[in-house]
């Protein structure tokens, strides 16, 4: 009996441990499309705009480690 629960609290430990991987994944993914659309607008706008939102860009991809 025992063995059994032990079992399944690990299964479930699995689950959550699995579940919050597939979170940061998305959470990176949406970063990074935030990160790329901001660019495509800095690309858009006037210079000084444009160095101010490169700045900001830099600042997302810095936060989730992507360059």
């Amino acid at each position: 009996m025992s063995h059994n629960s032990s079992l399944s609290q690990s299964f479930e430990a699995g689950e959550t441990k699995g579940q919050a991987q597939e979170k940061a994944s998305q959470l990176v993914d949406k970063a990074s499309n935030a990160a790329e659309s901001c660019k495509e607008s800095a690309q858009e706008a006037g210079q000084q705009m444009q160095a101010k939102a490169q700045g900001a860009c830099d600042a997302v991809k810095d936060a989730i480690g992507k360059k």
